[in-house]
């Protein structure tokens, strides 16, 4: 079922969700579903499952240090098809521009559709590690827009070189990123909302947001995307703080605020499990607040582990 289905069928109910990153290769996914498995009992509609871009790895040849590009979690389609038929849960896959020529995208697109996923999230992504600026790779997508038109496109029987006449084809949900403090690369968060405005006018279903530690940045971010005539459901994205360098970490990497209120409270902590459990209560005070204001899901994002993510959903759903 499509994620606006799944609002829609709710009726208002705040629904439960979840993001996970894939095991690095080498890994097992029986730790992946280890982390899985104490949040069935919130009754998540869907998961995410994020899709990680290329980088440079350096291997020792006799001496010398050989430059080979890889990707260190690969398997994102693979790991929802596992999760569908595993908890009988419809995934999300992350869809990139970075790293995918739009031939790649394609193949990927269409592995979704014979596995019978119905939702993507179509992202950019980030730059690679070491360079400073996002540059998109020959053949691929610069900006999220051109992928969401892509998916749209497919889900018109027109592919990249060919349109195929059919009854079977895809229709896929498409979510897309926003950034109630704004994209670190925006100049203006005004700006940035004429950029979340394309990819929903190119046919974007709903949105996600990044993280945010203050709610009322969320409220001003929706009353100004309702304003600009963005009227696709917004799901606010939480991320609870789990150990004191967050408080310089998430600021540098996603140049977002953090309420000198919550600065206070982690700097009294003695370790970092008192900080986790910082990050466990201001998380359910944000949910309960983002719930009680009729949000149509509260989407948790947690890195692969669930113990706080259970603490807190237990205090809110």
């Amino acid at each position: 079922m499509k994620v606006t289905d799944h609002i829609k069928n709710a009726e208002g109910k705040t629904l439960f969700s979840f993001e996970i990153i894939p095991p690095v290769k080498g890994k097992n996914i029986q730790e992946l579903y280890d982390n899985i498995d104490p949040l069935m009992e919130f009754k998540p509609p869907f998961i995410d499952v994020t899709t990680s871009r290329e980088e440079y790895v350096y291997i020792d040849r006799d001496g010398l240090l050989d430059k080979k590009l890889t990707r260190m979690r690969p398997g994102t389609v693979g790991i929802c098809a596992s999760i569908k038929h595993k908890y009988d849960v419809d995934t999300v896959p992350h869809v990139l521009c970075g790293g995918f020529t739009k031939e790649e995208t394609e193949y990927l697109l269409v592995d979704c559709h014979y596995l019978g996923i119905q939702n993507v999230m179509a992202l950019r992504g980030d730059a690679m590690k070491d360079e400073k600026y996002f540059n998109p790779i020959q053949g691929g997508h610069t900006y999220a827009t051109g992928l969401v038109k892509q998916i749209q496109n497919l889900n018109r029987g027109k592919y990249l070189h060919e349109v195929i006449e059919t009854d079977e084809c895809a229709d896929f949900c498409i979510g897309v990123a926003g950034y109630p403090e704004k994209h670190l690369e925006a100049p203006s968060l005004q700006s940035d909302l004429k950029r979340l405005k394309e990819k929903v006018d190119a046919g974007a279903d709903y949105v996600v947001t990044q993280m945010f530690f203050d709610n009322q940045k969320y409220f001003q971010f929706v009353e100004a995307a309702k304003a600009m005539g963005i009227n696709v459901p917004i799901i606010p994205g939480i991320k609870p703080i789990a150990i004191k360098r967050h408080l310089q970490l998430l600021p540098q990497v996603f140049r977002i605020d953090i309420p000198q209120e919550l600065i206070e409270a982690v700097d009294d902590c003695k370790n970092n499990a008192a900080v986790r459990q910082i990050g466990i209560e201001w998380a359910i005070q944000q949910s309960n607040e983002l719930k009680a204001a009729g949000v149509p899901v509260l989407h948790y994002y947690s890195m692969g582990k669930s113990d706080n993510i259970k603490a807190i959903a237990k205090g809110v759903f």
